[in-house]
């Protein structure tokens, strides 16, 4: 038994506002549930330890929340449970002293700086790390390792993170990319789609700066994302699916509300009781609806009320059984998180602006965009 993919052509109004909060609570939820699975071993700088399993992980958990953070006002408990989210991961890399070790180790690597540019996003600081990137990011070697272009706009914006002057002109890498060269839409398929997520990440400083956004990519996205999202869904792949949406919630101007209110309600039905979302394929059927007399009190329950000690919560899954390996839901789950606050940011911001004014004032548009960015 699987979740519904099927997608209404515009949804219902509304749709994603009434499924949004309980999204964003359940998957920052297991995350909080399973911070040991973000760990990182004692001997996480010898050569035999595999990135992709430790610092990688933990370093999306950091990126990932800060925008979490940003995106939720100060009294909701979801920015509470992202800044312990970021506290718990800057703890882990000894507040920056074991990047640092890990930059000397490796002085031509881009993911140390990329991981700490993270932290630094949120305001974390580590005054020997920035010393000794400020002399690596000088050198002819550093403007000059290849990699793939949007990759380059990763290294780019964690530059400008850490307030190094960038290597290279974001505008001109940008232009070598997958989704700058405005590619035929029906060329997408998996791997140029993270390339075209990972772009937009990257140029909106992981969605906070809608604005710099230039205007044809702005109208290219408007119009292709759709049916890509839809064919996500349909092939469930709630991953890409979840990162799509993310970029839909970082295009400037009024969000896309009729393709959010349209996706959202098939990702959520693809979320666990757990709060887990899998990368792709099959997903657990919905937990059944107990009887009137055998519901739990769902307030006392809440997983930003819980009063028990914080190591009692950490293991503690959620409702019901955990049901993916963690290796294989933690991307995906971290993802619906980002997308979710970030799309239930701007389709309430978006509301609240729409709404009549009380003086019969009409809303004009935004000023003080960046040149280029779309009205």
């Amino acid at each position: 038994m699987t979740a519904s993919v099927a997608i209404a052509p515009g949804g219902t109004t509304g749709a994603a506002l009434s499924v949004l909060p309980g999204v964003l609570r359940k998957a920052l939820g297991w995350a909080d549930a399973h911070r040991s699975g973000f760990e990182l071993p004692p001997d996480v700088l010898e050569p035999h330890i595999e990135v992709n399993r430790t610092l990688k992980p933990l370093g999306e958990l950091a990126q990932l929340s800060t925008t979490i953070h940003r995106s939720t006002t100060p009294d909701a408990p979801e920015h509470q449970a992202a800044g312990d989210l970021i506290a718990f991961a800057w703890d882990q890399v000894h507040a920056g002293d074991l990047l640092l070790e890990l930059l000397r180790a490796e002085p031509f690597a881009a993911y140390p700086y990329e991981i700490y540019a993270a932290f630094a996003g949120y305001g974390l600081r580590n005054e020997g790390f920035e010393r000794l990137a400020g002399t690596l990011s000088a050198t002819r070697g550093w403007a000059h390792t290849e990699q793939q272009a949007n990759r380059e706009l990763g290294l780019i914006n964690s530059e400008r993170r850490v307030g190094a002057a960038p290597h290279a002109d974001a505008g001109e890498v940008l232009a070598r990319t997958w989704l700058g060269g405005l590619s035929e839409p029906w060329m997408f398929e998996g791997p140029s789609g993270y390339a075209l997520t990972h772009t937009v990440f990257h140029i909106t400083d992981w969605c906070c700066l809608p604005e710099r956004m230039p205007v044809d990519v702005d109208a290219y996205l408007r119009a292709w994302l759709p049916p890509w999202i839809d064919g996500c869904l349909e092939s469930r792949q709630w991953d890409l699916t979840g990162e799509l949406l993310a970029v839909a919630a970082a295009l400037p101007g009024p969000p896309p509300t009729e393709l959010l209110d349209a996706a959202w309600p098939a990702l959520a039905a693809a979320q666990a009781p757990s709060g887990a979302v899998p990368e792709t394929g099959p997903t657990v059927p919905p937990a059944p609806t107990p009887a009137a007399d055998d519901r739990p009190d769902t307030a006392k329950q809440a997983a930003y009320a819980d009063d028990r000690p914080e190591t009692a919560r950490q293991g503690d899954a959620g409702p019901g059984p955990d049901p993916y390996p963690f290796l294989a839901c933690y991307h995906s789950t971290l993802v619906t998180a980002f997308a979710a606050a970030l799309s239930l940011k701007r389709l309430t911001t978006h509301r609240a602006d729409a709404a009549p004014a009380g003086d019969g004032s009409r809303r004009t548009s935004r000023t003080g965009r960046t040149k280029g960015a779309a009205a």
